[in-house]
């Protein structure tokens, strides 16, 4: 009985060996495999490495303001008896917008007018009685005043009637009406709003640190996501000489034009102030680029040296700077004439066999300008 559980146990001893022989025949054959296996060749598209000079510029978000803009209000109380404009259309200084009545000043003009005839006459007799010594002095002085009140008078109702008809301040494009044929409107009720759009102003603030290198007359370029792809260019119109003690911000305010009016008072845009200054950098397409946690790296087109010749991929980690446009700023790990992969770099690995073909590359530029499909 001992001996078949002897032999049992030493047959099942010999199999798991041949088991565990075998296994690792096959794993070494698998791991002989995989040292001589090479990567598929894959065709890329490249780009050179190339040197450039870029402006240097400051961002900030900024909100628009009309050069003039005002809510057009009634100076007297009177009823409304002509409406003379459209909301929302164009007004040339000086144009009619609403008529109020003056029925009763233009009933008391006519009297006050002949009230001015007849001081006038008697002012004028009463200069020759004066100087015929006739009458005192003090009652041609008297004579003067009530010439002078009734010429007040005329002035006054004139002043009236000419008040209770609102005109545009200055020219520009109406808003939306706030009165109606028959209100009866007291001192200060708004009519309309009215505001100048072109040009148009653009305030913003940017860090005190950055104080010293900003001045009156640099260039601004002006973005907005209500108008995508639309770059506006101004300049800097003031510099704040205060600083907010909240937020040691300098407050800037640049001038653009609009003459199609696609900026409205209210909006929140994108300013960037270009400066003087230029930075040499070394630019790359941004789809060159495999971003990761562990870092940024981009893919070397390189000679095989150590195979059959060709072209290799090499993974080189890269430190980025800024991106504009197409292209993104290299400040270290790449130098100037290399050439990498331009596309489709997140299906490569290092040490890839590559083709060039740049046939299909896309063309990459610093002021893209997408078309709608």
């Amino acid at each position: 009985m001992k001996k078949r559980i002897l032999f049992a146990i030493l047959g099942l001893l010999i199999v798991i060996a041949a088991l565990a022989v075998v296994k690792t025949l096959q794993i070494r054959a698998m791991i002989e495999h995989g040292k001589k296996a090479v990567p598929p060749t894959d065709t890329v598209t490249t780009a050179v490495a190339r040197a450039e000079s870029w402006e240097t510029s400051l961002s900030a978000v900024g909100s628009l303001t009309a050069v003039q803009g005002v809510t057009v209000s009634a100076e007297l109380p009177a009823k409304v008896v002509e409406i003379a404009f459209e909301p929302g259309g164009k007004v040339n200084r000086g144009d009619l917008l609403v008529r109020q009545d003056t029925s009763v000043e233009e009933a008391q003009l006519p009297g006050a007018e002949a009230q001015v005839k007849l001081t006038e006459s008697v002012l004028a007799r009463d200069a020759e009685m004066l100087a015929e010594k006739i009458i005192s002095q003090a009652d041609y002085d008297a004579a003067v005043a009530g010439h002078e009140q009734a010429m007040a008078q005329v002035s006054t109702l004139r002043a009236t009637i000419a008040k209770k008809s609102v005109r545009a301040p200055f020219a520009g494009r109406l808003g939306l009406r706030q009165v109606n044929l028959g209100q009866i409107l007291r001192e200060g009720d708004p009519i309309v709003t009215l505001q100048s759009l072109d040009p148009i102003y653009v305030n913003f603030a940017l860090p005190q640190q950055e104080l010293y290198r900003l001045r009156a007359g640099l260039p601004v370029r002006v973005t907005s996501d209500g108008l995508p792809g639309i770059a506006i260019d101004g300049r800097i119109t003031t510099v704040s000489p205060l600083v907010d003690a909240d937020t040691r911000n300098v407050q800037l305010q640049a001038t653009v034009a609009n003459p199609e009016e696609k900026l409205r008072p209210g909006m929140f845009v994108n300013a960037s102030v270009g400066l003087p200054a230029r930075i040499k950098v070394v630019a790359i397409p941004a789809t060159s680029v495999l971003y990761a946690p562990y870092g940024d790296s981009v893919f070397l087109v390189v000679d095989d040296k150590a195979g059959k010749g060709g072209k290799v991929l090499r993974q080189q980690f890269v430190r980025l700077g800024e991106k504009r446009g197409d292209f993104v700023a290299v400040t270290a790990g790449l130098k100037e004439g290399e050439t990498v992969v331009s596309t489709g770099v997140f299906k490569l690995r290092n040490g890839q066999s590559a083709m060039v073909d740049n046939r299909l590359a896309p063309e990459f530029r610093l002021a893209p300008t997408p078309k709608n499909n």
